[in-house]
Formats: C-alpha cells, sequence, structure tokens
C-alpha cells in the first residue's frame, strides 16, 4: 500500500531523529574512550546492536535506545510537542471544502492542501486566490471548534509560513508578492455557535472583518475584507456558506 504524505513526512522524521541520536551516542562513547562492545556489554543489549546503531542499521525499541544512552551516563527524553494541529480530515471538513469550492466566484483559484514547512510545519486545508488583488486567502475548515486559542495560533503561524511552501512558485506565478490573508470556515452547529458566542472577542480579534463581507467576496464582487470567520452548513437539503454577520 503507498504511503501518504503525512507518512511519509512522519518517516522522514523519524529519520532524521534516528540519525541524530546515533551522532549523540557515537560522540559521547568516543568522548569517554569507550568501544562499541563495552557499552553494549553494560547496557545489556546485544553485541552488535551498538554499532548498527550507529550506523542505522538498526532501529531498537525506546528500552533498547535508554539502556545504551544509560550506559554512556546521559539521559534520553522523547516528547510529543504541538506543531500545526491534527492532520486527520474528517468526512465534514471534505463536504466543508466542497461547499466553499462550489459558491466562489470564477475570480478566485481554490487549492486543496497546501503543505508549509518553516518556520512551522503543517497543512493549510484550501488556499483561495484572487489574482486580479494579488492575494491568497489561507483557509482552515473546522467541523469542530477546540482550544481555540491554539487553533488562532496555529491558523496565523501557518498563513505567514505559506511562501515556503512548495507551491509557492505556483500560486504567485511570477507575479508581485501577494499579500496574505486568513478565512476560518465553521461548519454550522449549536456547539460551534456557542463556542464562537463563548468567545466573541477573541474571536473578532483574530477574525475581525464583518462575515458577511467575506461571504460576499467570495460569492460576488465584493473586495476582500481581510481576517475573517464563515460559515457553512452541511446538514440539511441545502447545504451552503452562509452570509450571517457577527
Amino acid at each position: 500500500m503507498a504511503r501518504t504524505k503525512l507518512q511519509l513526512e512522519a518517516d522522514r522524521r523519524a529519520e532524521v531523529a534516528r540519525r541524530l541520536l546515533a551522532e549523540d551516542l557515537r560522540r559521547f562513547r568516543e568522548d569517554a574512550g569507550l568501544s562499541q562492545r563495552l557499552v553494549a556489554s553494560v547496557a545489556g543489549v546485544d553485541a552488535s546492536l551498538v554499532s548498527r546503531v550507529e550506523s542505522l542499521d538498526a532501529h531498537p525499541s525506546i528500552e533498547m535506545y535508554a539502556r545504551i544512552v544509560a550506559a554512556l551516563g546521559a539521559d534520553l527524553h522523547v516528547r510529543a510537542y504541538p506543531n500545526t494541529g491534527p492532520a486527520l480530515r474528517d468526512r465534514h471538513q471534505v463536504r466543508m471544502g466542497e461547499i466553499l469550492r462550489s459558491q466562489t466566484q470564477l475570480r478566485w483559484s481554490t487549492v486543496p492542501e497546501i503543505a508549509v514547512r518553516r518556520p512551522v510545519r503543517g497543512w493549510i486545508d484550501l488556499v483561495a486566490l484572487d489574482a486580479a488583488a494579488d492575494l491568497l486567502v489561507a483557509t482552515e475548515l473546522e467541523s469542530t471548534l477546540r482550544r481555540l486559542e491554539q487553533l488562532i495560533r496555529w491558523h496565523a503561524e501557518k498563513a505567514a509560513a505559506l511562501p515556503s511552501s512548495d507551491a509557492w512558485a505556483r500560486l504567485v506565478a511570477g507575479r508581485r508578492e501577494p499579500r496574505i490573508s486568513q478565512l476560518l470556515v465553521v461548519r454550522w452547529t449549536r456547539a460551534n455557535r456557542d463556542a464562537v458566542a463563548d468567545a466573541r472577542q477573541l474571536m473578532r480579534d483574530a477574525y475581525p472583518a464583518n462575515p458577511a463581507d467575506a461571504f460576499a467576496s467570495l460569492t460576488g464582487d465584493a473586495r476582500w475584507p481581510g481576517p475573517s470567520l464563515c460559515w457553512v452548513r452541511i446538514d440539511g437539503p441545502r447545504p451552503a456558506l452562509l452570509p450571517d454577520a457577527w
């Protein structure tokens, strides 16, 4: 089975981590003047394991890494740090993207799933391009609102990282560097409306434009008003992007 983009990127990061750890182990061992066989003996691992770890020919368990590190008088720390949010896309987000793309005017080009690399890594759900206005809108699709402060921060960081994308040259296409704005598209549910109402000032600070103005720009000829939140209804007989204001 072919690996997905996410799996390929995760595997690449794991390989980088193994290489850095192997370099650390080799440096600690050589600085201490110890042989690979002696370290393996003290760690209680197979005599060839230290050599294979240092040459990246083995992928031992965390326990085996911890033993080798301890034998070298060092500490092993393994942590997971929040980055740019879950890469999982549920069926609601897929439908939301379809509705948004179907309602935007022809002056808008839309490109889904743009990967950014620095200073943060992650995926922008969709980028909307208004070539005539030299404008890119980094769009996040959220079917359920959780951890709003983190969501807002990650959205801003990924938008700022858009020039690092492999798609940047294609998006710019020889034009002058475009402005980058943001759009948060939220599924129209009571829970989400309550979450926005409870954090109204926070959301308005992050997305100050009137949602009705953003709707008018996406579906008509109005100018883009700036960072905005829009609602999309995906349930019922008439799923649609909504013109609801704050």
